[in-house]
């Protein structure tokens, strides 16, 4: 059966411009991660993908290292977009990373003008573009000079490879540095994809949200959920084992207590408002018009249909804000 977007799916979710640029995005992104790589079934990833745009979401985000195992992410969508998808290409915004570990040798992770060009040209082969929407440098290079990484990525521009550039997981003072020579290059520099969520606000703490918008640019936020935290899962008790994510490991810096106890009062509120804690994690996020778009995964079409309930109730009174930031103090 020839697959068909359904024709109300530009009614279901809101859309965010990016600062002051002609690149609008749903508030909610899909980031397949690790979620639908070489361990999930084709026609599952198939499901979930096609459901997610089908939800009004048109932007799908990838990176090299994606999988479980290397590139596997980007295969995976490859396939669906060449059987499904290829038709609306017009309509997509398709992102890809390139900087963590990506093949064996020292020319296999971080920013140098090699290793980027040949992670960029991988990707479009895996996924079957001739283009990407952003690309992203996907980690701060400590070795390699800002100006040599920032030429690639405008060369890559230019070679009609990518339309916009972006960063990931820089902090403020990374971010400012690249935008400037970006700036002085005429790079169409569009954002930083960093963890960002109501439980780490790393990126109001260093100015990073102030940084991005002085430089037209925006913030797209992964991690939302921090792992699963903000959900109803673990409102009873954290697991020794729990899989936190690097960005997210100073959230137990007080001990598992305290954090339980901030989600149960994060869970009451969302409860007064209709909402489960997950939902209303993600509301909060796009209070902040700075914050383009949120980047969600799901490896099934229940938990996607699940996050994207938010929509219900995106705004916030007064004295939810407070009562929230008083909880997160």
């Amino acid at each position: 059966m020839v697959y068909a977007a359904d024709d109300t799916r530009y009614e279901k979710l809101p859309y965010r411009r990016v600062s002051d640029s002609g690149l609008i995005l749903p508030a909610v992104s899909f980031g397949l991660w690790r979620n639908l790589g070489d361990q999930m079934p084709l026609e599952n990833s198939k499901k979930v993908i096609l459901k997610a745009f089908d939800s009004g979401i048109f932007s799908f985000d990838n990176a090299s290292n994606y999988g479980p195992s290397n590139g596997t992410a980007e295969e995976t969508f490859g396939q669906i977009y060449r059987s499904d998808l290829k038709p609306y290409r017009d309509e997509l915004i398709i992102t890809t990373k390139a900087g963590y570990h990506m093949w064996p040798g020292p020319l296999g992770e971080f920013s140098g003008k090699k290793t980027l060009t040949a992670a960029l040209d991988l990707s479009l082969k895996r996924m079957g573009l001739d283009y990407v929407d952003i690309f992203y440098a996907h980690r701060w290079d400590p070795n390699t000079r800002l100006e040599e990484t920032a030429r690639a990525m405008d060369l890559m521009v230019r070679q009609g490879k990518a339309l916009y550039v972006g960063v990931s997981n820089y902090d403020a003072n990374q971010t400012k540095a690249i935008a400037k020579i970006f700036a002085d290059l005429g790079t169409p520099f569009i954002g930083n994809q960093v963890s960002y969520n109501m439980l780490n606000r790393t990126a109001e703490e260093d100015g990073l949200l102030d940084t991005l918008d002085q430089n037209h640019a925006g913030l797209i936020a992964y991690g939302p959920l921090a792992e699963g935290l903000l959900t109803d899962r673990y409102l009873k008790g954290i697991p020794d084992d729990f899989p936190i994510h690097r960005t997210n490991s100073v959230l137990f810096s007080s001990g598992k207590s305290v954090l339980m106890q901030k989600l149960n009062q994060l869970n009451h509120i969302a409860e007064t408002r209709g909402q489960k804690l997950s939902q209303m994690a993600l509301a909060w996020l796009l209070k902040d018009h700075r914050v383009a778009s949120v980047v969600i995964g799901a490896s099934n079409v229940d938990h996607l249909v699940d996050n994207l309930a938010f929509t219900k109730n995106n705004h916030f009174s007064d004295e939810e804000l407070t009562q929230i930031e008083n909880i997160l103090k």
